[in-house]
């Protein structure tokens, strides 16, 4: 994909977005100085070793303690190196991240290798510095081999426990992923924000106003399936991988960030890819697995066009709510192009045709 926005229209050719040139973002308060104090602040003390890991949403560091953090709740075995993550300003209510926290302590209580926040000083959720952080054990693996089905099958089995316990109860706070909240919503914080060039605006609204009747044409023909509360982002990249021989062997399931409630087949299309015959074999092993521990409504899979068409819509907005934070531009410095907007033209266009097609059946 190519991505990234442009604030003011200033080039159709070159975004060049000028909002908040001035303002210092909030994480660039965020030094190594006062990660380490925010964790003394719950009693974890660094020895001075800090790494940041991989993260655009939020800032997550790796941090090595001078001693094992004490037993307290599900902070036991937390070990010498624990993970904090300072949630982004501004984006969930400290409401918001407390359900995570507990839909993440119902998952553990299930026996299910999700991997959440450490209990500390009676709190998952704590505060420092104008920052809401939380802690995590680390846990080592690599991404799952998504071409074994003996693999799928073991992710489709725990993606059903995750599901199991997710339809128990409903999020009261989190929002839900459906098409007002990821397609015009989304399209709501482009338009009003001018991040759409000139000479893009009108394809790209154009484009958009077509996938979205043809979106909402087959969920409507699809009918009323059951929602629950899912993981919401499960790719390769939050899915920990322990080969068998190993202890705690199978996926161990990261990162709650994006919970929310939404259809089930939600968790499953992330994990697609290649040609249409490599999609129906993953996703026959995913749902061979699923359906071991809970039932599947094969009604779904003809969301999961319409899905991948909100996210990538979804994407777009993310980029622009985001721009004033430095490691957006250094990173994404092609979105607010008028080749970026081409690009996504383009991609609605295909995905349009793809909601056409016969859904993929297993």
């Amino acid at each position: 994909m190519n991505e990234l926005p442009d604030g003011n229209r200033a080039d159709s050719t070159q975004g060049s977005p000028d909002k908040n040139d001035n303002a210092a973002h909030p994480y660039e308060f965020l030094t190594p100085d006062v990660v380490l104090d925010a964790l003394a602040s719950v009693g974890l003390w660094g020895d001075g070793r800090l790494t940041a890991l991989s993260s655009y949403e939020n800032r997550v560091y790796q941090i090595s303690l001078e001693s094992p953090a004490p037993p307290e709740g599900n902070a036991g075995g937390a070990g010498d190196t624990v993970v904090a993550k300072f949630y982004r300003p501004g984006r969930w209510s400290d409401a918001q991240i407390l359900e995570e926290h507990a839909f993440a302590t119902e998952l553990m209580a299930a026996e299910i290798p999700v991997i959440g926040a450490l209990t500390l000083s009676g709190q998952t959720l704590h505060h420092f510095a104008g920052f809401s952080f939380s802690v995590s054990p680390r846990r080592g693996g690599r991404r799952p081999e998504l071409e074994d089905n003996a693999v799928l099958e073991w992710i489709g089995r725990f993606l059903a426990r995750i599901h199991s316990v997710g339809a128990r109860s409903s999020f009261t706070d989190r929002p839900a992923l459906n098409i007002d909240t990821f397609g015009f919503a989304s399209r709501d914080v482009l338009l009003a924000g001018n991040y759409l060039p000139l000479d893009m605006e009108s394809r790209w609204r154009n484009a958009f106003d077509e996938a979205m009747q043809v979106a909402q044409g087959v969920i409507n023909s699809v009918g009323s399936v059951r929602t629950l509360r899912l993981h919401g982002d499960c790719h390769p990249g939050n899915i920990l991988w322990t080969p068998e021989g190993t202890a705690d062997a199978g996926p161990h399931f990261v990162d709650l960030d994006d919970a929310r409630t939404g259809p089930a087949v939600q968790d499953m299309w992330m994990l697609l890819s290649g040609d249409r015959p490599q999609c129906t074999r993953q996703l026959g092993a995913l749902v061979d697995g699923y359906e071991e521990f809970h039932e599947f409504d094969r009604r779904e899979l003809a969301l999961i066009e319409p899905l991948r068409t909100l996210r990538l819509v979804h994407y777009s907005a993310w980029l622009a709510q985001r721009w004033s934070d430095p490691i957006f531009p250094i990173n994404f410095p092609w979105f607010g192009s008028s080749d970026y907007w081409k690009g996504q033209v383009d991609m609605l266009v295909e995905q349009t045709e793809a909601m056409q097609e016969t859904p993929l059946v297993v």
